[in-house]
């Protein structure tokens, strides 16, 4: 059996640095966190994370939004869009309203966005 006393010290931590790269390169994958707490938007949790990732701009947002028929409402600031969103969640086939904040920086880049439960009104055609 190989003996790490004898070793330099630098290479007595080799072992422990590639487990510590291991973990970062593991968890370095898991990007998406929940932007919602409600279990009953996770899809759209899902379906806005993979479709506006950070960096989207603010003109492809709103197309986004508006070419799938959601509706923007009025933001008081103007790093702020605010859009009701709905979906059908297709495993349970009930649908889900969420009120979507999305925040930009100075150069209109999405930021980051954040879901809370919107209105249960029924939708138009």
């Amino acid at each position: 059996m190989r003996s790490y006393r004898n070793l330099p010290r630098t290479t007595a931590l080799l072992p422990l640095a590639f487990v510590f790269f291991l973990f970062l390169s593991s968890t370095a994958g898991c990007k998406h966190s929940p932007h919602t707490s409600d279990s009953r938007l996770q899809k759209i949790d899902e379906m806005l994370n993979k479709q506006l990732p950070a960096g989207t701009t603010r003109s492809r947002l709103v197309y986004f939004l508006n070419s799938r028929g959601y509706r923007i409402v009025s933001a008081p600031d103007k790093t702020l869009v605010v859009a009701i969103v709905r979906q059908v969640d297709t495993d349970t086939l009930q649908p889900a309203t969420a009120r979507a904040s999305f925040h930009f920086d100075s150069n209109d880049k999405l930021i980051s966005y954040d879901l809370q439960p919107g209105p249960e009104t029924p939708v138009q055609p």
